[in-house]
């Protein structure tokens, strides 16, 4: 039987569930570079479909699918409050993500946990660290496609840096099949017709 939670517990949780929602409304920093002005791509639908890749991968690799998964779900949340950063914007911003993270899952039910995970995450030391970080590089490669199809000319030139940094097998082997693949062949291949039923 669970334990019931404070009102206080639960208002914590609450603001939480708030915060997460603003990550739909910051745009990824990486327009600025890439010369978009796509507002479908913010830090919520990123993770979302980062989330999605690294549940497959992680079956893929036989890696710890439910650690897999939080990592994903987590690896931008401490983007609510510093915002995301392009490569520009590294050289000369610090974030303090730990201390943010830190901060965000102060008091929640499953605080230490996901705390370890995101440390896990940024150190890049295990499998299914690598995992996600592939998965989240993948996500990266896919957008890239997408904007090569739709005319972007700098987005052709970014893909060599996800491609090349993948750690899995399974990420390299999916990276040449994304760039070998129109982003509409899931539907003009196999569910296109003309008939009506």
């Amino acid at each position: 039987m669970s334990k019931t939670k404070s009102s206080a517990d639960l208002l914590r949780l609450v603001y939480f569930f708030y915060e997460l929602g603003t990550l739909r409304k910051l745009p990824r920093s990486h327009m600025q570079t890439l010369m978009t002005a796509d507002l479908s791509d913010n830090i919520a639908s990123h993770s979302f479909r980062v989330a999605l890749i690294g549940l497959f991968l992680a079956k893929l690799e036989k890696a710890d699918t439910d650690k897999v998964l939080k990592m994903c779900l987590f690896h931008d949340i401490s983007e609510s409050r510093s915002g995301d950063q392009n490569w520009v914007h590294k050289r000369y911003v610090k974030v303090f993500e730990a201390e943010i993270t830190a901060d965000q899952l102060h008091d929640l039910p499953t605080e230490p946990e996901i705390t370890d995970l995101v440390k896990e995450y940024s150190e890049r030391r295990t499998l299914e660290a690598k995992i996600a970080k592939d998965a989240d590089r993948l996500d990266q490669t896919l957008l890239e496609q997408e904007y090569i199809m739709m005319g972007n000319q700098e987005a052709k030139s970014w893909g060599r840096t996800n491609r090349t940094n993948l750690s899995t097998q399974s990420a390299k082997q999916l990276a040449k099949l994304i760039i070998k693949t129109s982003p509409g062949d899931w539907w003009t291949k196999n569910l296109w017709t003309d008939k009506r039923r």
